[in-house]
């Protein structure tokens, strides 16, 4: 898979932007605050996913602007698609969204179109942040599998925070216990589903990962990463093949046995919102032992076994971003990440040229000034 026109015009700074990017590498080279990440952010929002930066609507279109338009391309296996993405002031909601001139409801349809696998440099925190950020990895992981994955993440979140402020107001007499039983019953429904599938997806990740981590640590060094749930038991999830009956009914027993506390702290506090990815190197933690380079390493190799895995599900190569995270690495790494992605089509940003790179064999080269952008 890969993108042959992009056009970008109004998107924050960016204005009048037209390229035909190379079939392998790309890089976006400028001085910072000169639009390299918003060109990312593009190209990002076009495969159906919310902005990496958490960006608000208002902000998504330039201040001295009133409209913004995203024009994007791309070929998979099977075909040549076209993606649209527009909006206007002032009803900066009203997102006009198109897939090959089809209309669609709304962005997250674009979902499952254009596979991407994007690494920012907060990434490079993944393996020693909050779970919640690894929780996130692995959702958005098996949402770009599984695409209705993320329609039922999405309820849970809704539900837990309905269930939350149902525990609060029975604790302070205003409603009735029994009224947790409608609530706990879908989300145990839900939150099997989630669980069977994270923890499916974190063998392929710990399989693919343990072989790249041997190699960028010569071999002297061992990964292993395994799906920590709060509420079963890795042997219960790991002999299951569906997520109805026995693992539905343990995780409705396990909010049933935790009311108690549960109405005590004004939150629940077993589930799927509270589990975790445990990354763990010659057996040890990662996120309590390793040092500054193991988590790098740990992160890189988490990214990479993701466009992998990807690429395994849909027989395609996903379209990488690397938004200024090859200047985080020492050379070693450098060359370790365009080795491992040589035959995917790569966009990196970057605000010097001292990254492993032949323009003449590999790919363009692109500058950006003040939001645009030419061939170097």
């Amino acid at each position: 898979m890969f993108i042959t026109d992009l056009s970008v015009n109004g998107f924050k700074n960016l204005k009048n932007i037209e390229i035909k990017p190379h079939e392998k590498i790309n890089i976006f080279c400028g001085k910072n605050a000169q639009g390299k990440t918003n060109l990312i952010e593009a190209i990002w929002l076009c495969s159906g996913a919310r902005s990496f930066r958490s960006t608000k609507d208002r902000r998504m279109i330039g201040d001295d602007e009133q409209v913004m338009e995203i024009n994007l391309s791309f070929k998979n296996s099977f075909r040549e698609q076209d993606i649209r993405y527009a909006m206007a002031k002032p009803n900066i909601k009203e997102k006009s969204v198109s897939l090959n001139g089809v209309k669609l409801k709304a962005p997250s349809k674009l979902f499952g179109g254009l596979n991407c696998v994007i690494f920012t440099p907060e990434d490079l925190e993944l393996s020693k942040g909050s779970p919640d950020n690894r929780r996130q990895f692995a959702d958005l992981s098996v949402s770009q599998i599984k695409n209705s994955y993320s329609a039922v993440t999405e309820k849970y979140e809704k539900l837990i925070d309905q269930r939350n402020t149902l525990l609060k107001n029975i604790s302070y007499g205003r409603s009735r216990r029994e009224e947790l039983e409608m609530w706990d019953i879908q989300l145990a429904q839900m939150g099997a589903y989630i669980s069977l599938l994270r923890f499916n997806y974190t063998r392929k990740l710990c399989s693919i990962a343990k072989k790249l981590y041997s190699e960028i640590s010569g071999g002297s060094e061992e990964l292993d990463i395994d799906y920590y749930s709060t509420v079963y038991d890795t042997k219960l999830l790991g002999a299951a093949s569906v997520y109805t009956g026995e693992l539905t009914e343990q995780y409705l027993n396990v909010l049933k046995k935790n009311i108690d506390d549960d109405i005590r702290a004004g939150f629940t506090q077993k589930g799927v919102h509270r589990d975790d990815l445990i990354c763990k190197i010659n057996g040890s933690p990662v996120r309590e032992d390793a040092s500054q380079g193991q988590h790098r390493s740990v992160a890189l190799i988490m990214k990479l076994s993701q466009a992998y895995i990807l690429h395994e599900e849909i027989d395609d190569h996903p379209v990488i971003l690397l938004d200024d995270v090859l200047s985080e690495l020492d050379p070693s790494r450098q060359k370790f990440v365009i080795s491992k992605i040589h035959d995917m089509q790569v966009f990196i940003t970057c605000c010097d040229m001292n990254i492993p790179f032949d323009e003449k064999q590999h790919g363009k080269i692109f500058n950006i000034e003040k939001g645009q952008i030419k061939k170097k």
